[in-house]
């Protein structure tokens, strides 16, 4: 090979290298034209890190009986106890660190609230692309128990489910599945419905390509824009479900950590002047729940230009 040969082919090299990195490059620099999704997502990222590290940065375990005293009970914010120790968000009427609580109870939302939203998306995913795919009677019947879903309330239903399931993080993960895949399902169809008539979803068929991978080799990489953006969406919905059955007395049993737990113990305090225990988790929870969907609604304009304000 000569020397201007092997120029030309590391050009050729490089020029396939930057087009590679280009759609990336791409998406980044069209989601960081927003500085408050920028924001959303910095702030979005320290809770996820923080309820990770729950265990390991907090004062104390909330919820190891070794760990409270009833005498620390209802200090305010700044407060401390009688061995000096400060509590920078106050204590609830048991003693326990509120600040501990919050961050413990984050790391049950966003552990319920991901891995329900992962099952739900495959679950969801594959039956909406096998009602697009295939058409006839199974489009109609999964269709049809997708209308059914949809047709009631999803705190109803996950009320429902939790009650005759019973209280506990797999059972609320469980109901959560439930009431989520239906909204994947039909976000899949519609975007597979487009798909199916194109030229490559023909070549697969002449090149004798199996079905199953036709649609998820090929199909599905397609669809995934409108579907990340649905999965923000009911990453927040199923969180702020868990808060609502938990607050309810139908989620977590009150020995593990919930934020509807917290807000729920402190409810009664309220109009006494206690404000902290119930405001301080319903803050985090707003936050927590502001940024997943700031973050969501720039993933929707920059997947969908042709919705970019």
């Amino acid at each position: 090979m000569t020397a201007r040969e092997h120029s030309w082919r590391s050009e050729e090299t490089a020029g396939v290298a930057v087009s590679a990195d280009s759609p990336f490059r791409s998406f980044w620099s069209d989601f960081s034209e927003s500085p408050v999704a920028m924001a959303a997502l910095v702030g979005l990222a320290l809770i996820v890190a923080a309820a990770a590290l729950a265990p390991v940065i907090t004062p104390q375990n909330p919820y190891d009986l070794a760990e409270i005293t009833i005498l620390d009970s209802m200090l305010p914010p700044g407060g401390k106890n009688l061995e000096g120790k400060r509590y920078w968000l106050g204590t609830d009427d048991q003693g326990r660190d509120m600040l501990s609580g919050i961050l413990y109870g984050l790391r049950t939302s966003v552990f319920v609230g991901i891995f329900s939203g992962i099952i739900a998306f495959f679950l969801g995913t594959t039956l909406g692309l096998m009602a697009a795919y295939f058409g006839g009677a199974i489009d109609s019947v999964i269709m049809r128990l997708v209308d059914l879903k949809l047709g009631f309330p999803s705190i109803l239903v996950a009320l429902l489910i939790v009650t005759v399931l019973g209280k506990g993080m797999d059972k609320i993960i469980i109901a959560l599945v439930i009431v989520q895949w239906a909204y994947y399902a039909r976000a899949a169809r519609s975007a597979a419905l487009v798909e199916r008539g194109k030229e490559y979803v023909e070549a697969t068929r002449i090149l004798g390509l199996s079905h199953r991978r036709t649609i998820f080799c090929h199909i599905l990489p397609n669809c995934l824009p409108p579907l990340i953006v649905v999965g923000t969406v009911e990453v927040a919905h199923a969180i702020i479900l868990e808060a609502t059955l938990s607050f309810l007395g139908v989620g977590l049993p009150i020995t593990e950590p919930s934020l509807g737990l917290l807000i729920a113990n402190g409810y009664q305090y309220m109009l006494s002047g206690k404000y902290w225990i119930s405001f301080n988790p319903g803050l985090a929870l707003f936050v927590t729940i502001l940024c997943i969907n700031l973050v969501g609604d720039q993933l929707r304009d920059v997947l969908n230009p042709r919705l970019r304000r």
